[in-house]
């Protein structure tokens, strides 16, 4: 990127108080461990820090200007620091004003689960023709957003762009920014329903997702999804469904596990092709068409989306699979919700492996009032499914176990307090040929469990 101190100043609303107004700025960060030379720093007033105090220790490392809230007079001249009213508003602002340097396609990826794998997997479809920006890591939330709209580059022939929500409100400031001309809405679950407060709410909230769109903007929608489905008969949005149902416009047939591969039959209204991912579960299938979708409306070539879908690698500890001394563990650590561990278990459950298959699942949070009974109905969902061993971490997710024994009396269950509980639990009972999947939601930090097993 490239914006001069002048136009930042403009684009924020902001008052230079001292510095060079032509100086150039090549990068803007709110991490002050990350800053590179000609950086502008956003110092962030979050629960637990307030970033101001490191605004000098971010020039001694190159950066060139900084944004302030808390200073309206400022005698240093040899770097540039802007007064704004609220930095993260300030933020957002310059982030809209630099995307709206660029005309080129722009698809926003929401939805209760899912967002990241989804963007991944229609940003490989469509670098198999465009040079793609996407965002990065979990940057979708309202500091996130704006700064992954400064990785734009004049060389950038469309973006992805993943915009999470959890409160009211949040998705018109995202859409503002970055003005989506496509939309993908993988699902509607419970996940931040402590906020939202209904499924209702969830949706309404998520399909404010098309707000910026124009004449020739499509909203694509998942078809399997029982929320989504009638969408179309209460809105006059353009709406392309996709999906396993017979009625969607891009749909999935023959779905079949190989190994660890997934084989599928597409069919669009133009086109039929074999797909294979080298993942598992249905959840993949449905990202697949999703991004197939937005390749054909963008009138790619789809066998070179479909080779490209087959190079496909999930993110980090979102479905990672390992194979370690005859073990295979899929660490799906990075976050929870009712919805995602039902991906999660699926993906167990078509595993190759001749051994047992081990859940080790962990509290889900931002539940609100339904904690308990989603809790229960997750453990009840998993033991209909699962037939051998599940394992709780926290208190929440007692009612897991709780919910799988309602179903599967004679089911392994057992419940540990702490990850360190549960890795020596696992380190007893896992032979060569298990497979373990373990879930649970980000503070819960489950990752620790993956490890000792890495």
């Amino acid at each position: 990127m490239q914006m001069l101190v002048k136009d930042i100043v403009k684009a924020c609303n902001g008052v230079l108080l001292c510095g060079d107004p032509e100086t150039v700025v090549t990068s803007v960060e709110t991490d002050s461990r990350l800053i590179e030379p000609e950086a502008l720093f956003v110092p962030i007033i979050g629960q637990k820090t307030d970033a101001h105090q490191y605004i000098q220790q971010t020039f001694d490392k190159g950066a060139v200007a900084t944004l302030t809230q808390e200073h309206t007079s400022m005698e240093d001249s040899t770097h540039c620091w802007i007064y704004v009213e609220q930095t993260q508003d300030a933020l957002q602002r310059i982030a809209t004003v630099y995307r709206n340097q660029f005309q080129v396609p722009v698809v926003g990826v929401t939805g209760s689960v899912g967002k990241t794998s989804t963007r991944e997997m229609i940003a490989l479809a469509l670098s198999a023709e465009k040079n793609v920006m996407q965002t990065q890591g979990n940057s979708n939330s309202q500091i996130g957003l704006p700064l992954t709209m400064f990785q734009f580059e004049k060389e950038h022939t469309a973006a992805v762009i993943e915009m999470g929500i959890s409160e009211f409100g949040e998705m018109e400031r995202l859409v503002h920014i970055a003005q989506p001309n496509y939309a993908v809405v993988t699902n509607i679950g419970i996940a931040h329903i402590e906020q939202l407060k209904t499924r209702e709410n969830i949706m309404h909230e998520k399909l404010k997702i098309a707000d910026a769109f124009d004449e020739y903007s499509i909203l694509f929608l998942n078809g399997d999804d029982e929320m989504l489905e009638s969408i179309c008969e209460t809105t006059t949005l353009p709406v392309v469904y996709y999906g396993t149902q017979p009625w969607c416009t891009y749909r999935a047939e023959d779905i079949q596990t190989n190994g660890m591969k997934t084989i599928f039959t597409v069919h669009t209204p133009t086109y039929t092709s074999k797909v294979t991912l080298p993942v598992l579960g249905m959840h993949n299938v449905l990202n697949a068409l999703s991004a197939i979708a937005v390749a054909q409306t963008m009138r790619l070539n789809l066998d070179k989306v479909v080779e490209k879908l087959s190079e496909y690698q999930p993110p980090e500890m979102r479905q990672t699979v390992y194979h370690v001394d005859g073990i295979t563990v899929i660490d799906d650590s990075y976050n929870a919700s009712p919805d995602s561990v039902k991906s999660g278990i699926d993906v167990l459950c078509r595993l190759p492996n001749q051994g047992k298959k081990i859940a080790v699942l962990a509290d889900m949070m931002e539940l609100g009032d339904m904690s308990e009974q989603a809790h229960f109905d997750t453990g009840v969902a998993v033991g209909e499914t699962l037939t051998d061993v599940i394992i709780t971490v926290g208190p929440r997710a007692v009612k897991i176990a709780e919910g799988a024994a309602s179903v599967k009396p004679d089911m392994t269950v057992i419940m540990c307090e702490n990850n360190r509980e549960a890795i020596d639990v696992l380190k007893e009972i896992v032979k060569k040929e298990d497979a373990m999947m373990i879930k649970g939601s980000r503070s819960m930090k489950t990752d620790e469990i993956v490890k000792a097993f890495l």
